[in-house]
Parts: structure tokens; sequence; C-alpha cells
């Protein structure tokens, strides 16, 4: 695809400012009503997915050009995908999301890239692995000890892909590891491919980088075929979200089954596979990762023709199916969390398609640390307003920002599910 391609999109815009709110019917308070982590502090309209629409339209029309002062502000977003779900609650037509990474694969392709984005795109074609600075060769040194089988070696039902941030997150090992041995224990049939286990390419793509979304894509398509491999447990919210939502949009032949963790723990402790017993006495929030969430809806691919009426209108035929982000993973690490004796799970404002973003999204995390720790010091007070004395997550990404910001701020901790859950089970 190409800016060209969403024009129509472009042009069915009628900047409601929708994009920068969570709808008016479920909003629960003035304090905590806004979406749009990045319109919500730099408060100005360019910086909203609708002011972002009306940027790729100037520059696909050659009413503006490219600049650094522009592509600045194009990268100051974290692509969580709020503004996407908002504006389809009023229409269907606009894609917010899509144009913005076709405004960013732009920008790649003309030259605009940022000594940041340059120093992790590097490393990801040297070492396979976002993370800077991490070396292939010790991307599976997580499960040492475990006897988990090896995919390269071996053939199993199932992969377990855990993704670049838990492969080298020394802190996250040990809820990856009790993942792993939960899985080994409830006799789930899976491997791992250990150090030869490569990048979702889903954070490479929303960087603007086309191109690496296929080339990994492939690579694991590939990979796990040859492994015997019919389902995918994925650890990470991003990989998650990538090989439900963006995979599909690349490969025709993508046919395997995507569940991430929480989901089969949730499914294993339905089945009465094992039962936690040792209470934990918290109050507790949970935030919902973006991309295993709003953003974590299975792509359908459409593929039809359009027809423009008078005004903003658009037809679609045959319809296009509409993705309004209630299809993502909510229910199963809650369910989890409801496992635990002792432990109170309370809501906060912004939730499940609503959720605010954690901030490390899109590349800001590394373009602009600081703005990263801004929004998860925003989603932190949103937790604490709830009296919760902790917030849980199911995402590394999320998870690492979150603490960071919670060490700065204080009075509140951070925990992924499945630590929790290892917890309560004497683990």
């Amino acid at each position: 695809m190409a800016l060209e391609d969403y024009r129509s999109s472009m042009l069915s815009c009628i900047r409601c400012s929708m994009c920068k709110w969570v709808p008016g019917p479920v909003t629960k308070s003035w304090r905590f009503s806004r979406i749009c982590p990045s319109q919500d502090r730099y408060k100005f309209h360019t910086y909203a997915g609708g002011g972002r629409v009306i940027t790729a339209l100037s520059v696909l029309t050659e009413r503006a050009s490219l600049s650094e002062e522009m592509v600045d502000i194009i990268y100051k977003c974290q692509m969580c995908g709020g503004c996407d779900v908002v504006c389809h609650m009023l229409s269907p037509l606009v894609e917010p999301l899509e144009i913005m990474r076709e405004l960013r694969a732009k920008c790649i392709s003309e030259g605009y890239v940022s000594p940041e984005i340059m120093t992790v795109i590097d490393n990801l074609k040297k070492e396979d692995t976002m993370m800077m600075g991490k070396k292939k060769a010790d991307r599976g040194n997580w499960a040492e000890g475990l006897g988990l089988k090896d995919l390269t070696k071996e053939k199993a039902e199932a992969v377990f892909h855990v993704g670049c941030r838990l492969s080298y997150d020394i802190e996250q090992w040990p809820a990856l590891r009790a993942a792993a041995t939960f899985l080994r224990e409830a006799g789930v049939d899976f491997g791992i491919m250990g150090k030869d286990e490569v990048c979702c390419g889903g954070r490479a793509y929303d960087l603007g980088y086309v191109g690496e979304l296929t080339k990994y894509a492939e690579n694991n398509r590939d990979a796990w075929r040859n492994a015997g491999v019919t389902k995918v447990i994925v650890a990470c919210g991003d990989g998650y979200g990538a090989l439900q939502n963006l995979y599909p949009k690349v490969l025709k032949d993508f046919d395997f089954e995507i569940l991430h963790v929480s989901q089969y723990l949730a499914q294993l402790l339905k089945e009465d596979r094992f039962k936690p017993t040792k209470e934990i006495p918290m109050r507790v929030t949970y935030h919902d990762p973006c991309h295993l969430g709003r953003l974590g809806e299975h792509y359908l691919l459409w593929e039809g023709t359009q027809k423009r009426f008078p005004g903003p209108a658009l037809k679609f035929d045959p319809p296009k199916p509409e993705r309004h982000g209630v299809n993502g993973v909510y229910e199963p690490p809650r369910e989890m969390l409801r496992s635990i004796p002792g432990l109170d799970l309370v809501e906060m404002d912004r939730n499940r398609e609503y959720s605010y973003c954690c901030g490390a999204g899109g590349g800001v995390i590394d373009t602009d640390p600081e703005y990263a720790r801004w929004t998860a010091k925003v989603r932190i007070e949103e937790a604490k307003a709830t009296g919760a004395e902790a917030i849980v997550t199911s995402c590394p990404w999320c998870y690492r920002n979150l603490k960071d910001a919670a060490e700065e701020v204080g009075e509140i901790e951070v925990h992924d599910v499945t630590e929790l859950l290892a917890r309560a089970m004497g683990m």
C-alpha cells in the first residue's frame, strides 16, 4: 500500500476531533477522558489522529513537503490505535492508523531517519532484535535449565514465541520461565527456537520499515512450518498484535493458530489443570496493552471496489469488514487475576479497547524516552486513582515502561500477570 491508496480515506475525515477522546457514553471522568497521548501532551490538533490525516493529505497533494520539524511531529506518536478505534465508532471510512503507517514509510523512503531509529534498525538487521546492543547468540539464555524442546532440531505442535524484550530483559525472566513451566507441566507439546528465534517485525513496521515486516513474517512462517508447528503461543503483546493483525496483510498463507500465553493459561485454569492456592492480599488494576487489546484483532483482508458519493461518503462493495477493537485479548488476563485468592481487581476509567497507552509503542521508547516516560506516568496516575496498590499488565514493553516510571513516581508497584499467578502457586 501507499499514501495514494488512502486518498479517499483521508478525504472522508470530517474533522470531528473524536480521535482525541474516549467516546462520551463510556467516559467516566473528565480527568481521564483523553485517548491520544500525543495530543494530550502537546495540545495541538496536528498531534492528534485527525491532524496526522490532514498532514498526510497535504503531503500527498503536495501542499506541504516533509521537513525535519514535520517528521519530528509524525514520530511523536505511539501508534497505539486509540484514535483508530474511536474514529471507527463514528465511521469505518477513515483509517488513521494505516495512514500514519504509510506516512512514516514515506519518511523513511525519503531519507528522514533519526539517529535513534537508525541505531535500532541497524541492530535489527545485524542481530534480528529490536533491543539495542543485544546479541542474537544470547536470545535463548532465558530458558537455560528448563529442558524445553529445541525446534531447530525437534518438532512440536506449538512454538513458544518469546519476543525481543522478554528474551533479554532479565528482570522479566522469572515470569517468562514460570509461563513455560506452566505449559510444560500441563502437558502442552511445545518448544522454542532459542537463539534462532527472530523479531516479529511489528515494531519496525510501525517505524516505517515495511520490508522488515515481510522479511520476518516469511522467516517465522518457514521456520515454524519446518518444525511441524500448527500453533503459536506468544509471550509478548506486541508480537501477538503483529501475528494477528499484520502478518495476514503480507502473507496470504499464514494459517497458524495464534494464542497469547494468557489465553492458554486462562484456559488451563478453567480446566483445573492447576489451581492457585496461596493468598495474595492486594488491590490491583489491570492495564490493557494496545497490541494485545484493540490492535490484537485478527485482520480480515478486504478486496472489492469503492465508490465516492457527494461529500465524504464512500460505499464499499462488498461491505468492508469493520474493526472496533472489541475482539482483542481482554478477559483471559483478568480471569487469571480473579483466580488468585485474596486479590482484589479494580478497573481504571480507560480500559479494554479504550485503554490509555503505556507510552512504549511506535518507537517512542527509543526516539523520545522522556515522552514515553511522561505517558507512563499519566497512566500510573489513573491506576493510583482507583486505590490500587499495583498495576498489572501482560506485555513486556508495557511492564518495562510502567515499571521505570513507577520507580520515579513511587507509591505503586508494577507486576506481570504470570508473575502473580506463579507467586500464588508457590513458585
